[in-house]
């Protein structure tokens, strides 16, 4: 027992003695706690360079980590157990972190570059007078597809999918929102619709789609149709744009019926430390020249109306990254609908992926 005991003792006394040099050598750099900020992100969801930029003229050390899911970052942050300074969730996520007493206010004297984010993007439902969150990116949910190989159809409906001749054909996100959002929208019915009859009619048009359906997909979608292994996907906007750089033969475009209209936002965490630098980062970020360099490289839409004006004409005119307003008006931030009316969604998504079987 003594020998177990020292060899705990040897065990705790190196972990102690590696933090300590941890934290001196952090400290000869010039990176304590007071001049390091921890951001976490979606992945490639920045521009490294900003990053650099940022460090270079603020003197903070910035520690970059990333997440695949609002609901890994939500369990990761309301865990508690590491320092997130700023973080980039979606907007139904930060109605349930506003419940969850995740989120610190916003100081928005702190935040003057704020005056740049166009009206139309602020002071929206998941976040009145904008108190905890500021609009980073945004964009919407449509559809990808190869002129080429789809005869005459152009997707202005979203009942164009369900056209025959796109047998086996068909890409879809993996997501339960989107794809029962898609098939809600192209029935007439709202994308947040909790009607069970609504859904369960969503369900069996979902359904009939099944023949037409290739693959049900992550990430990978974005290779997969730039690779012109499929004629069509479901995918967001910013997906999009990336795989239309990488095969000009592709176009996109969000049915007339409506779609999603998405928002990732730079809050503040209950874990930050770095109160102060993080209102930096985010001042920082909604610089325009800062923003446009930032919408170029992810290729996401920028709510930053005079970072618009600096991105160049072709991106700035483009009607399907940045639609008019009367699409606009058609489309819908999803609700926080709540844990029991999304696991309801879940459950119906995992009903049609499993009839695909």
């Amino acid at each position: 027992m003594s020998r177990l005991i020292r060899v705990l003792l040897l065990v705790f006394g190196s972990a102690i003695a590696l933090m300590y040099v941890t934290a001196y050598l952090n400290s000869s750099e010039g990176y304590t706690g007071d001049n390091t900020l921890t951001i976490y992100n979606w992945g490639d969801y920045v521009d490294p360079e900003l990053i650099r930029r940022f460090e270079r003229e603020s003197g903070i050390k910035v520690i970059y980590q990333t997440f695949d899911s609002n609901e890994a970052m939500m369990t990761k942050i309301s865990q508690g157990g590491t320092t997130f300074d700023v973080s980039i969730p979606s907007e139904y996520a930060i109605s349930r972190m506003k419940e969850d007493d995740l989120l610190l206010p916003l100081d928005h004297d702190k935040l003057p570059n704020l005056k740049h984010i166009d009206d139309r993007f602020m002071d929206l439902g998941f976040d009145k007078g904008n108190a905890y969150s500021v609009p980073y990116f945004w964009g919407t949910v449509g559809i990808v597809y190869n002129p080429e190989l789809v005869g005459e159809l152009d997707f202005l409906s979203w009942n164009d999918l369900w056209d025959a001749s796109l047998r086996n054909d068909i890409l879809l996100l993996d997501g339960a929102r989107e794809v029962m959002g898609m098939g809600l929208n192209s029935l007439g019915y709202s994308l947040n619709d909790t009607d069970e009859a609504h859904l369960q009619e969503a369900l069996r048009k979902l359904s009939e789609l099944t023949p037409n359906v290739k693959a049900i997909v992550g990430d990978e979608i974005k290779m997969l149709l730039a690779g012109e292994e499929a004629a069509v996907g479901l995918v967001w906007s910013g997906d999009a744009s990336e795989i239309m750089s990488d095969n000009e033969k592709l176009d996109y475009v969000v049915p007339r019926e409506g779609s999603n209209l998405w928002f990732d936002n730079m809050v503040i965490p209950k874990t930050a430390r770095n109160i102060e630098g993080a209102h930096q980062f985010i001042n920082f970020m909604l610089s325009p020249d800062v923003a446009a360099q930032n919408a170029e490289y992810v290729g996401y839409s920028t709510p930053n109306k005079s970072a618009l004006e600096l991105l160049p004409e072709e991106i700035a005119v483009d009607e399907r990254f940045y639609p008019d307003e009367e699409l606009t008006r058609r489309l819908e931030v999803y609700d926080n609908l709540g844990p029991r009316m999304l696991a309801h969604y879940n459950e119906l998504f995992l009903e049609f992926k499993m009839h695909r079987k």
